[in-house]
């Protein structure tokens, strides 16, 4: 499986980490930038481009960082047939719904919430869950079919 990577510099180095984990695993992944820290940085330059190669890949996942992870999530968002959903610490049924009932391709992280032992554990719980289909399967549709 491709996983795509993206971040801004808040996220760079949860990135980082994350990259050298998921390649350990035996994931295939591409990073989509931030490739050097840099403060002045803007998400949406990562963040679309790694949310296009998602939509434009089926069967790819996604996996994107910023201070919040909102902003981040709001802008894959905009991509259409991206599903991309906001993890900042919390319980982790939140990731497993993420994937089983909603069957997010891209999860987005606050990495000014998650600390990196927190972010690998919620990437390997996110990845091992797969979408239950049937009653949301066509509410997934919905989203995916939606023109603004």
């Amino acid at each position: 499986m491709k996983i795509y990577l993206a971040a801004d510099h808040a996220g760079f180095e949860l990135k980082e980490t994350l990259k050298q984990h998921l390649s350990t695993k035996g994931f295939e992944v591409e990073d989509c930038g931030a490739h050097s820290f840099d403060p002045a940085d803007d998400y949406p330059d990562f963040i679309i481009p790694a949310a296009q190669k998602v939509a434009e890949d089926p069967g790819s996942l996604g996996i994107i960082m910023g201070g919040s992870g909102q902003g981040e999530a709001m802008a894959a968002n905009r991509v259409k047939g991206v599903r991309a959903a906001v993890y900042y610490d919390g319980p982790l049924d939140i990731i497993e719904l993420s994937k089983t009932h909603n069957n997010a391709n891209i999860l987005s992280l606050g990495a000014r919430f998650v600390r990196a032992e927190k972010a690998r554990e919620v990437v390997d719980l996110w990845l091992g869950k797969t979408f239950e289909g049937g009653r949301h399967q066509h509410r997934i549709e919905k989203l995916d079919t939606i023109l603004c």
